[in-house]
């Protein structure tokens, strides 16, 4: 049987905050998508980066950014991510090795996608959903 490829657990056609948009426009797109955080895309629809509920508070509201700075001013470079026809479980060790919760999945370099945990838990046997899920809590 062959492995689960990421692209057969990812949630399709990820929305984009863009790097010119504020920090408003990238709350109001998480708050809107019931989602915690975004892929930062560029002008040419490229990714750019990440950019999380947890970075507009921290790094952005605590640190005196406004709401209307451009959403790329969080961005700490180029995005981890996990191609669409990588198995779930080069997913899971990237997600374990980054320390990241969410990851951006790319054919090529067209952003098709994003995975997180719960995705990845999921598609796991239930040995490995409780490996992943106590490795990724502790903070």
């Amino acid at each position: 049987m062959a492995a689960t490829t990421v692209r057969e657990i990812m949630t399709p056609d990820p929305r984009c905050v863009g790097t010119d948009d504020s920090l408003q426009k990238a709350a109001e797109l998480m708050a809107g998508d019931r989602v915690g955080a975004l892929p930062i895309c560029g002008q040419d629809g490229r990714l750019k980066g990440m950019v999380t509920d947890r970075d507009l508070v921290v790094r952005g509201l605590a640190a005196g950014k406004r709401l209307s700075d451009p959403a790329g001013s969080l961005n700490q470079g180029e995005a981890v991510t996990v191609g669409a026809d990588d198995s779930v479980d080069e997913a899971m060790r990237t997600m374990l090795d980054k320390e990241v919760k969410r990851l951006p999945v790319i054919d090529g370099t067209t952003l098709v996608g994003m995975v997180t945990t719960g995705d990845v838990a999921r598609a796991l046997p239930n040995p490995a959903v409780g490996d992943l899920v106590e490795a990724l809590s502790v903070e």
